[in-house]
């Protein structure tokens, strides 16, 4: 599994290159800063929209003055219930979550001038993954909204492509599986993806965004904090 490593002194190089293999991603605190920026550049040079913020609180503060009196969708989000944002943003927007109401949310959301998820995993290079079950989540963010917006903590961050798909497999399915209360191999050995045929498999779709859709508005904002699963 990937873990964040903050290091406090230098560490030898073929010594990083070892523990990297391994799956850690490995943050000194200047690298943080350059690792956040290095993703926010190539994100913009993908055509999306991306910032960095200090802490759950700053992005919050951010979205609750960008987003006003309008209808507002929620995907299923460990984030985005970490920050409170439901409840924040209900208070001058109708905000539709089925986290917070019945399943018909879902339908409610779909139709939302702007749409709020995380994601599974980002590349440095600036590629969103997310997998989804049912697919309300992953189908939002494609299609249907003026404005979407990621909220993405630096644990989701990988080097590349083939480890933010892998982090999204290995490391995000499986413990929302747990937290759901799924009977699928992933949960119950709490280890990895073993791309199962469990009729409670929750990874059933895939969905790798290289750029924003046409047409919509899509801002990724960066947080040099652990958020979510």
């Amino acid at each position: 599994m990937f873990d964040i490593v903050n290091l406090d002194k230098p560490v030898q190089p073929e010594l990083l290159d070892s523990i990297r293999r391994e799956g850690i991603v490995i943050y000194d605190a200047e690298d943080e800063i350059m690792n956040l920026e290095r993703v926010r550049d190539n994100l913009r040079a993908r055509g999306f929209r991306a910032e960095i913020f200090d802490d759950g609180k700053a992005v919050s503060e951010y979205l609750n003055a960008a987003i006003d009196g309008t209808t507002v969708g929620f995907g299923g989000s460990v984030t985005l219930k970490e920050l409170g944002l439901y409840d924040t943003l209900s208070a001058h927007n109708d905000v539709h979550w089925h986290w917070a109401g019945d399943n018909e949310e879902r339908d409610r959301a779909s139709s939302t001038e702007v749409y709020l998820s995380s994601a599974n995993g980002l590349s440095e290079g600036g590629e969103l993954v997310n997998i989804d079950g049912t697919g309300n989540r992953v189908a939002a963010t494609l299609y249907g909204h003026k404005r979407v917006y990621f909220v993405v903590g630096r644990n989701k961050i990988a080097p590349d492509y083939e480890q933010a798909l892998w982090r999204a497999r290995n490391i995000a399915a499986p413990k929302n599986a747990q937290r759901l209360g799924m009977k699928t191999p992933c949960a119950l050995l709490a280890d990895h993806c073993h791309d199962c045929r469990s009729p409670e498999r929750i990874c059933r779709g895939l969905v790798v965004l290289w750029g924003p859709m046409m047409g919509t508005e899509t801002e990724v904002l960066l947080v040099r904090e652990n958020l979510g699963l």
